[in-house]
């Protein structure tokens, strides 16, 4: 499947679009559409892919994306079956960009729009005062919500925690070409291999690539080698599973794709500076919700 256009349509009575989604899990929907977004995520566990930039995320997640920037987040189902929330503001270029000349106290605004063209993430606070902003959007009318978006705007641009996602050399195109075809269809089968054996050089015959081809190349659109988004996925993965399930850690490792435990452990250490064991006892019961 290829990178999709999402079409987008503001709500009723409004400029924008708010919207809540209630979902067991997030499914993997690589897309884009020609609005700003602002999104939210709650009690979720997953992978956030934004541009060039794959990373894991947690029960409070928040990013800015500008116009036409691929994008998906994507988790398992919680297994104590609880909702997953992601709360979405889609906003129109035209309509934001000329409400930011039209009023010179938005003018401060600007430089975070600019910032959304590679994807912003934000602090812990700020994505916690948003989401009682954007609950208390679920009741409001249409000039109440709009005056929530402007706190939520300016909470952002306030946020000195922020940073951008995206590589600086990301290139956005409006239409789809050969590399960028060739990228979407490597994350997809990681994506949908990481619990089987995978290898660069079978991945690289996928694509049409010598094997010492494909690592430049998906290093220098990812900025990472292609073991470490991988193992990447597969420790978010366990990550979801070692706080939602009470599976033994040796089971976790053999679901995520990992060959024996010691690889496991080592791999889990290196990117979240701790054993499995350590991790579910810190988050194991740990939830969110905004209501």
């Amino acid at each position: 499947m290829k990178l999709m256009f999402e079409k987008i349509l503001p709500s009723e009575n409004s400029s924008w679009r708010y919207w809540l989604y209630k979902l067991d899990n997030i499914e993997f929907n690589w897309h884009y559409h020609p609005e700003y977004e602002i999104a939210l995520t709650l009690n979720s566990h997953g992978q956030r892919y934004v541009g060039d930039n794959i990373e894991p995320y947690d029960e409070l997640d928040m990013a800015l994306l500008g116009p036409h920037l691929p994008h998906t987040w994507c988790s398992a189902p919680a297994a104590n079956g609880k909702a997953q929330k992601v709360f979405v503001a889609q906003i129109p270029v035209r309509w934001i960009e000329n409400l930011i000349l039209s009023i010179p106290d938005l003018a401060d605004f600007k430089s975070l729009l600019e910032l959304s063209r590679r994807g912003v993430k934000f602090s812990k606070n700020t994505v916690n005062k948003s989401a009682k902003i954007f609950s208390k959007m679920q009741h409001a009318n249409a000039s109440q919500r709009f005056i929530g978006l402007m706190e939520i705007f300016q909470l952002m641009l306030e946020d000195k925690g922020k940073h951008v996602l995206s590589s600086d050399g990301y290139n956005i195109s409006l239409t789809s070409d050969a590399s960028t075809d060739k990228l979407d269809k490597v994350i997809r089968h990681i994506h949908q291999h990481y619990t089987d054996t995978l290898n660069a050089a079978d991945v690289a015959k996928l694509v049409h690539m010598s094997t010492n081809h494909f690592h430049r190349f998906f290093k220098q659109r990812t900025e990472q080698t292609f073991t470490e988004v991988v193992n990447q996925l597969r420790i978010s993965k366990a990550c979801s599973l070692l706080i939602n399930s009470q599976r033994p850690i040796a089971t976790i490792s053999d679901t995520c794709g990992f060959n024996n435990i010691a690889n496991f452990n080592r791999r889990f250490l290196q990117f979240k500076g701790m054993r499995p064991n350590e991790f579910r006892q810190i988050y194991a019961g740990k939830s969110v919700s905004i209501s």
